[in-house]
């Protein structure tokens, strides 16, 4: 009998703990000055196909009906709890731009150092350090969102995200950066 309530205390806790992680993840949104680390939404598959172009979605990965429903409900999301978006930047890569944009419009600007480095498509050093320098000099009292790949994310942050999760980052000038929280849709 003691075992079986420890092991429902025991899940009750594991369970709490995301949802405990998230509310304080999106309360530093609400607060500002934070960026919203965003890996692309739901996209099937692993990389891109062979004869990948930039310039040409149709040779790329891209997101799948229930992707494009999990960007445009993060978007609302993000509206119905009073996220106060100040930028939005993009990886170039369809599948990053199509969330951006089916989640926060036409603020989604292109910005290549989210582009995906996966099978040696950019410079991994090169464009973390970008992205580290570009949050650690986020001073704004909104929220930039960052809308990237998961490649690029561990890079910078070693956690491997779920497509459309949000990994809540508050600057450091110093440091770079703290990792506040995750936000699973």
């Amino acid at each position: 009998m003691r075992f079986a309530l420890a092991l429902t205390i025991l899940a009750a806790t594991a369970l709490a703990q995301p949802l405990a992680a998230s509310e304080a993840a999106w309360q530093a949104l609400r607060d500002g000055g934070t960026v919203a680390l965003l890996r692309h939404a739901r996209a099937p598959g692993t990389g891109d196909p062979a004869g990948f172009k930039l310039e040409d979605c149709s040779t790329q990965r891209n997101l799948s009906e229930e992707g494009r429903e999990q960007a445009r409900q993060l978007g609302e999301t993000f509206g119905d709890r009073q996220i106060p978006v100040t930028r939005v930047l993009s990886s170039r890569w369809c599948r990053s731009l199509d969330t951006a944009r089916l989640a926060f419009g036409d603020r989604a600007e292109p910005y290549p150092p989210l582009d995906s480095f996966f099978r040696s498509r950019g410079d991994r050093e090169a464009q973390t350090e970008a992205v580290r320098e570009l949050v650690r000099g986020w001073s704004s009292e909104g929220v930039l969102v960052l809308v990237t790949h998961q490649v690029n994310i561990t890079a910078l942050t070693d956690v491997f995200p779920a497509e459309g999760e949000v990994i809540v980052l508050r600057p450091k000038a110093e440091d770079g950066f703290d990792l506040v929280g995750r936000i699973r849709m």
